[in-house]
């Protein structure tokens, strides 16, 4: 019989993929996005709300089990009641729940935010979660594209608080009746060809008009050598759905007539085509950039669940990662009016449309692209008597009563160390008082960041011994305010 391997507590160290550990720099990014986006929110008026990680596994909607256990796409448990929950799969399906209990005392319609994390169980991948945050906007009881518009207009708002920069982004806005239209005009009547024509749509960007013509014909091959089978259109009706696909390659009106072109004259065609004219000209109205919005007709997002509008914020730059690879993360939010999700707890239809910004997933993609730059750790303040920490801890006191970061050093190693210590702690300054400082009445104070930045020109180490760069002493009485000029400077 073979040996079973060797058990070693290290082994124990391990978690399960898609649960990212953070640190303080990510942490930090996430709850600053938080606290921007959801500011916009308020400032358009909407108010918050949580309602709490589980509900109930039946309404979560479309995850709904059909088995025992339901563990498809979301992570369940029994309760001692014997009835399933499920940690939330988004925070649009509570809001809804939320809604339908509360509908007779809510302010009509209901306008609410709310953030936090969400949980898919669902194969993690490059920027792709088990749990992860999210930040919604919806408007639950507001029909028309006005209130779509709005949405949009929003959401373009948020990206850019959020830390999106203009031209680096866009909301890509596209509507399900044109899609039904397009459907329609080339005989599509078979759920599978319908389906296999959207999803072929949906891959413009990745595949190109070359690739999604094959898509839309018999079929494609990838390098790979796997083979999609197509929605099986002949060439006219390709060249059709291809024409509508590329529609929104330049301005909205433009695009529009582009799209009329594309669709026809079908009851579906002028509802969508209305649609997206009066999303243009309410988001003119709201002032909202050109270069913001774009109606792009590849725009597929969830068939069984959005009604009428959907969008998609994506980002366009394209950047290279720590291994130099290009990366370009694409889609970090999205949503659309579903007019029928309420309605599954009523039994009456009502209108609601919103947005949610992926925070985890934007997060991810400013880390990526180098935006999200590494915070300063705390202020570092030596401790030069291991036998006596009181001076240490004093002065770290003294600069947390002034309102800056700071902490006195724990641990029993030397000078060396501490300074490791510090630079692996991101400090922005490290203050040493031993017995010569003590008797002077005076501090000795690193500025590390200037220390290193003059430190890249000194050739040898006794040179750097003797220049200390970004080292100097101040008296005792101006420790506060030195310090606070550095950590101010660097900020």
């Amino acid at each position: 019989m073979g040996k079973k391997k060797a058990f070693k507590p290290i082994d124990l160290a391990r978690k399960p993929r898609g649960f990212p550990d953070k640190r303080e720099s990510l942490i930090e990014a996430e709850q600053t996005m938080i606290e921007r986006v959801t500011s916009v929110y308020r400032r358009w008026g909407f108010e918050g709300l949580d309602t709490g990680a589980f509900e109930f596994a039946d309404a979560l909607g479309k995850f709904l089990p059909d088995q025992d256990r339901p563990n498809a796409g979301v992570f369940s448990l029994q309760d001692d009641d014997d009835q399933w929950m499920s940690l939330r799969y988004d925070l649009t399906a509570p809001l809804a729940r939320f809604a339908a209990q509360n509908w007779q005392t809510l302010p009509k319609p209901f306008r609410r935010y709310a953030a936090g994390p969400v949980w898919r169980n669902e194969k993690p991948g490059p920027g792709r979660f088990r749990e992860f945050l999210q930040c919604d906007a919806d408007t639950v009881g507001a029909a028309g594209p006005h209130a779509d518009a709005e949405m949009i207009a929003m959401a373009a708002e948020a990206m850019r608080a959020a830390g999106a920069v203009d031209g680096e982004f866009a909301i890509r806005v596209n509507t399900r009746r044109l899609l039904n239209a397009v459907l329609d005009s080339v005989g599509a009547t078979e759920d599978t060809v319908k389906l296999t024509i959207l999803r072929a749509l949906d891959k413009l960007d990745k595949f190109g008009t070359e690739g999604v013509a094959e898509l839309l014909g018999a079929g494609r091959m990838d390098e790979s050598g796997d083979f999609t089978k197509g929605a099986g259109l002949d060439a006219a009706a390709v060249k059709q759905v291809l024409a509508f696909a590329e529609a929104g390659r330049a301005t909205r009106s433009d695009t529009l007539e582009a799209l009329g072109l594309a669709v026809g004259t079908g009851e579906e065609a002028v509802a969508g085509l209305q649609e997206l004219a009066a999303i243009s000209d309410a988001l003119e109205a709201l002032g909202t950039p050109e270069m913001d919005v774009k109606f792009d007709p590849s725009i597929v997002r969830g068939l069984e669940y959005y009604t009428g509008p959907v969008f998609e914020a994506e980002l366009l730059k394209e950047t290279l990662d720590e291994d130099g690879n290009s990366v370009r993360i694409g889609s970090v939010g999205g949503g659309g009016r579903y007019d029928d999700l309420v309605a599954r707890f009523t039994g009456e239809k009502i209108p609601a449309t919103g947005f949610s910004v992926g925070i985890s997933r934007l997060a991810a993609a400013f880390s990526i692209s180098g935006a999200l730059t590494a915070l300063d750790g705390p202020v570092v303040v030596l401790n030069m008597d291991r036998d006596n920490p009181a001076i240490a801890l004093q002065l770290a006191a003294e600069l947390r009563r002034a309102g800056l970061r700071a902490e006195a050093y724990m641990g029993s190693s030397g000078m060396r160390p501490q300074m490791k210590y510090a630079d692996r702690r991101r400090a922005p300054v490290a203050v040493m008082v031993g017995t010569d400082e003590l008797e002077k009445g005076v501090v000795t104070i690193k500025d590390l960041k200037e220390g290193a930045r003059k430190a890249a020109s000194i050739e040898s180490n006794q040179e750097y011994r003797e220049a200390r760069p970004g080292q100097f002493e101040a008296p005792r009485e101006e420790m506060i305010t030195r310090i606070r000029a550095i950590v101010e400077a660097d900020q």
